[in-house]
């Protein structure tokens, strides 16, 4: 079953967002598609700065996939000094994509 999982993540800046997504891609830059993704099984992926930090909301194939993405977005969050970036998880009922 497809999942949400929705950060709201205050006080963290569009310069750490930018890093964090470098570092998902291997440095290879900015994220432009799912291939992109360390792992197998995003549908979507959009982030968005809010009044005191950082949006993102992630559609996933399953919790299973986020959970390995987790793994490897967790440490790069630490590294980079975000705090409080604790998704709420949500089942999905509809897609719809391009």
């Amino acid at each position: 079953m497809a999942i949400a999982a929705v950060f709201e993540i205050p006080g963290m800046t569009q310069d750490q967002y930018e890093q964090s997504a470098d570092k998902v891609t291997g440095g290879r830059g900015p994220v432009t598609s799912s291939d992109d993704w360390p792992v197998p099984g995003l549908i979507s992926h959009t982030a968005a700065p809010t009044p005191d930090g950082w949006l993102v909301v992630d559609v996933w194939e399953s919790e299973e996939a986020f959970r390995r993405f987790g793994e490897i977005i967790v440490p790069i969050l630490q590294e980079l000094g975000v705090a409080n970036a604790h998704p709420k998880i949500y089942p999905v009922h509809t897609v719809v994509t391009r």
